[in-house]
C-alpha cells in the first residue's frame, strides 16, 4: 500500500514527510600556513622563530607533530609547542639515537675530534657533536644560508655551504675527519659513501641516515612519496651496507632511527668503520 503524505509548507519549498527541522550554519573552517597561525597566535615572535620551532618537531596540530611551515591549519584547530631539549632541529634526535644505540658497539661521545656534517641544514647533527664535546666541525650542505646563527658563529664549527658532497676531494677539507655523520635528502647514500672513503683515513668511524624512499626508486613510492613495504625499506638498507663493504668501509651495526621521517617514512642509521 502506498501512503500518502500530506504536504506541509516549509518555507517556499514542500515538506512531503511532516517533520520540522532547524538549519544551523556549520563552522566555517579557513586555513592559514602553520608558521602564520604560530605568530598570530602569539606562540613565536616571528615567521622565522616559528620556522626552528617547526624544524626542531616542537610544533603540534590536533595532537601530531608537523614538520612543515607552510602546511594548512584551520583557524581553530589546537596547536600546542612543547618544550625541547634545545636542539635546533628535530633530526638531533636521530643521531642521539645513534650514539644511544650504538654505544655498545664502540661508538662513543666525539670528544676532542675532528668531525664533518654532511647535509648539515639548520645543523642538528652538528648540535649533538658539538654537545658530546668535539673539537672541531665542518658543517657542509648544499644549500646556503640554513645553518643556525648560534651555531654558524661557534668558533668550532666551520661552515662549508653551497658545497655538493659528490664534489669533495680530501684536499677541499680544512682538515681529515675522524668522524663522519650525515642526513641527506634526494640523492642515494650509495652516491656518498664513495666520497666518504676517500676523505676519510683508516679507522674514521661513520653514522649515516639510510632513507628508503631516496633508495628504492619512484616507481616504488607510495602516496606522499612514502616506503611502506618492508622488504624494500630492508632492501635498501642492504644495498648500501654492500656499498660501504665495497668501498672500504666496516659496518658494524644497523638500526631503526628514532625519529620517523617526513609522512611517515621510516629510516635507519647504519655505524662503520674505515678500514
Amino acid at each position: 500500500m502506498i501512503r500518502r503524505f500530506s504536504s506541509v509548507s516549509f518555507g517556499r519549498w514542500p515538506n512531503p514527510f511532516n517533520v520540522s527541522w532547524t538549519m544551523r550554519p556549520g563552522p566555517v573552517h579557513m586555513g592559514e600556513r602553520l608558521d602564520v597561525a604560530l605568530v598570530r597566535r602569539g606562540m613565536a615572535d616571528s615567521r622565522t622563530k616559528a620556522h626552528r620551532l617547526i624544524a626542531s618537531g616542537a610544533v603540534s596540530v590536533d595532537g601530531s607533530v608537523v614538520a612543515k611551515p607552510s602546511a594548512i591549519v584551520s583557524t581553530d584547530v589546537p596547536i600546542e609547542v612543547e618544550p625541547g631539549p634545545g636542539y635546533v632541529s628535530r633530526g638531533a634526535l636521530k643521531l642521539v639515537g645513534a650514539f644511544e644505540s650504538f654505544a655498545r658497539y664502540g661508538l662513543t661521545a666525539p670528544r676532542g675530534m675532528d668531525c664533518l656534517d654532511i647535509g648539515a641544514s639548520t645543523g642538528g647533527f652538528t648540535q649533538v657533536l658539538l654537545r658530546g664535546g668535539a673539537g672541531r666541525v665542518i658543517a657542509l650542505d648544499v644549500g646556503h644560508g640554513q645553518l643556525h646563527p648560534d651555531l654558524a658563529h661557534d668558533p668550532r664549527v666551520v661552515e662549508m655551504s653551497g658545497v655538493n658532497i659528490r664534489d669533495v676531494e680530501a684536499g677541499d677539507l680544512p682538515f681529515v675527519p675522524e668522524l663522519v655523520v650525515s642526513d641527506v635528502s634526494f640523492i642515494s647514500m650509495t652516491l656518498v659513501i664513495p666520497v666518504i672513503s676517500r676523505i676519510t683515513r683508516p679507522g674514521a668511524r661513520i653514522v649515516v641516515l639510510v632513507k628508503p624512499q631516496f633508495e628504492v626508486g619512484r616507481r616504488n613510492l607510495g602516496h606522499h612519496g612514502v616506503v611502506r613495504d618492508e622488504g624494500l625499506r630492508r632492501s635498501s638498507l642492504d644495498g648500501v651496507s654492500r656499498c660501504a663493504a665495497d668501498h672500504g668501509l666496516d659496518v658494524v651495526s644497523t638500526a631503526e632511527s628514532p625519529v620517523v621521517g617526513m609522512h611517515g617514512n621510516r629510516e635507519y642509521l647504519l655505524y662503520a668503520v674505515r678500514r
